[in-house]
């Protein structure tokens, strides 16, 4: 499971840098972005929750300041959200990996294990 969630983690990477400079016709690239972020999120340390939050929250106004770069300005504003969205589709599995053990352990409680 490692190796998958690595994998979707540098494809979901590679995707946000080539989709930032080309577009990519047929393709819903947010969507697979964080898709991809989501499969990523499953192997992802707990301990890192905290700095893919702030990722996602920074990553954007990252963008927005290269924004004013003459000629690629506009192209990395654009990895920038890219790579906010795959970040934010591996914080929503974070919120829900931590969700659910908190009802685990609530239902371990509850019955006496």
């Amino acid at each position: 499971m490692e190796k998958v969630t690595g994998i979707a983690g540098a494809l979901a990477a590679v995707l946000a840098v080539v989709a930032g400079f080309v577009a990519i016709p047929g393709l819903d690239t947010g969507l697979v972005l964080l898709v991809l972020g989501i499969i990523a999120g499953i192997s992802a340390a707990q301990d890192t929750a905290m700095r893919t939050f702030l990722a996602v929250l920074t990553l954007p106004v990252i963008g927005t300041a290269l924004g004013g770069i003459p000629a690629v300005g506009e192209q990395l504003g654009a990895v920038m959200g890219n790579l906010a969205t795959a970040a934010a589709g591996i914080g929503a599995t974070l919120v829900a990996r931590r969700v659910y053990d908190m009802v685990m352990d609530s239902v371990k409680g509850l019955s006496g294990s």
